[in-house]
């Protein structure tokens, strides 16, 4: 209950936010291994598992929901901009490390871990897997090349390096992406598997559009999309969350990310002759992307999780 009331209060502060960062996400990996690399700095006593659970969601919800999960002996939080303190003593103690953590971009010295951290197992195998799912075909060549002594041993490991498709019903058969020299990829859509675990998300996408590759994204222009609509030159990103259960202060954050994130996936869609929608599951997330950015085009699905 003292975690609880601490957070609660910490929520609600609006200042929460670090000025230096660290390290600037990279763009084109997407949230969810900019997350699990930011992730993996920190000591886990769950090996990681709410992380890898949770990475598809805002750095600020991630935080929320995996803060319990830190090992806290080993980590030193320091409000170096003087955004977080409270008045509380015991807020300061628990709260002030939650909003230094949950900061979009934390101030240097601002997080301080005790000790060497080996990346969580769960993290470590996400990772690695995010990796591989995510290579570009010259990319693999070349890693192969590298790790190889000779060009027969390459062709040997190949088809143990290529993804095989999950379950025994897969379908329709995934086309080669073409990739320029400049590694850019195709504007023709190509389904890949659902990249998540997330099976409440995944079901709205195939059902609610509806996607014409049940099972599976849709990359287009390097960029995957959650869903192509059938019979129409439509791609849809899908969210999920519990936008209504989340305080200000999450509200906040959560939309600042997304509408970042949405306009350069519409841009991407636009260029290669596609329109764009965005699925949520309430009128009160659909009203608060649409004041951020009127040119959105927002529609309720009311899936939930």
């Amino acid at each position: 209950m003292r975690l609880r009331a601490c957070i609660a209060i910490l929520l609600f502060i609006s200042g929460c936010a670090a000025t230096e960062p660290i390290t600037k996400e990279p763009a084109a990996r997407g949230r969810r291994i900019a997350n699990l690399q930011r992730a993996a700095a920190l000591p886990w006593r769950d090996d990681g598992q709410c992380v890898v659970r949770e990475a598809s969601q805002p750095w600020p919800v991630l935080v929320e929901r995996c803060y319990p999960a830190l090992d806290h002996d080993r980590v030193e939080f320091h409000d170096t901009t003087g955004r977080c303190t409270v008045a509380s003593a015991d807020a300061a103690t628990i709260g002030l490390g939650f909003c230094v953590l949950a900061a979009p971009e934390i101030a240097l010295g601002a997080v301080i871990v005790l000790g060497v951290v080996v990346v969580a197992v769960a993290i470590k195998e996400e990772w690695d897997a995010y990796e591989l799912r995510h290579l570009y075909p010259e990319e693999a060549g070349a890693s192969r090349g590298r790790m190889a002594a000779s060009r027969e041993a390459v062709a040997k490991r190949k088809p143990e390096l290529e993804p095989e498709p999950a379950g025994k019903d897969w379908k329709p058969p995934v086309p080669p992406v073409p990739v320029d020299r400049t590694r850019r990829a195709s504007c023709e859509p190509v389904p890949v598997p659902h990249a998540g675990e997330d099976n409440a998300h995944n079901e709205c996408a195939d059902k609610f559009p509806p996607n014409r590759y049940p099972g599976n994204d849709v990359l287009v222009n390097g960029k995957r999309f959650d869903a192509l609509q059938v019979g129409v030159r439509v791609l849809w990103e899908i969210k999920t969350h519990q936008f209504d259960t989340y305080s200000d202060f999450l509200r906040d954050r959560v939309i600042e990310e997304q509408v970042e994130e949405l306009q350069k996936d519409r841009a991407i869609a636009e260029a290669c002759g596609y329109d764009f929608i965005v699925g949520v599951s309430s009128a009160a997330h659909k009203a608060a992307l649409v004041r951020e950015d009127p040119r959105l085009n927002v529609v309720v699905t009311g899936c939930n999780r």
